[in-house]
């Protein structure tokens, strides 16, 4: 079993930056493929980031060059770093652990709110 809890939300102005964290417990970490997921009302859930047990990272598109995920195995902890903020990046974001197949281990945090508004 794997706890994620998500911080590091909160308001923005366009063009500003937030590092987002989330921090497991309960469970061995390091093995678990990583993810960021944001959601804007009325949306569907979009994937932000992913980054493997082995650092391999991947972005969606509307976010690459501008944000990076990082993790960190000692601390249980996987970072979003935010730069260029647009109002559009404006959403609840969600950290997701996970290992394959997902059946053997699929974990969600509660989200933390990021708003990108002047």
């Amino acid at each position: 079993q794997v706890q994620l809890v998500e911080s590091g939300g909160g308001l923005v102005q366009p063009g500003g930056s937030l590092r987002l964290s989330c921090t497991a417990s309960g469970s061995i970490f390091f093995i678990y493929t990583m993810d960021w997921y944001r959601q804007a009302p009325g949306k569907e859930r979009e994937l932000v980031a992913t980054i493997t047990s082995g650092g391999t990272t991947n972005y969606g598109d509307s976010v690459r060059g501008r944000f990076t995920i990082s993790r960190d195995n000692a601390r249980n902890t996987v970072f979003l770093q935010m730069n260029s903020l647009k109002p559009e990046d404006t959403a609840a974001y969600y950290c997701r652990a996970r290992r394959t197949p997902t059946t053997m281990g699929d974990y969600w945090g509660q989200g933390t709110q990021v708003t990108v508004s002047s």
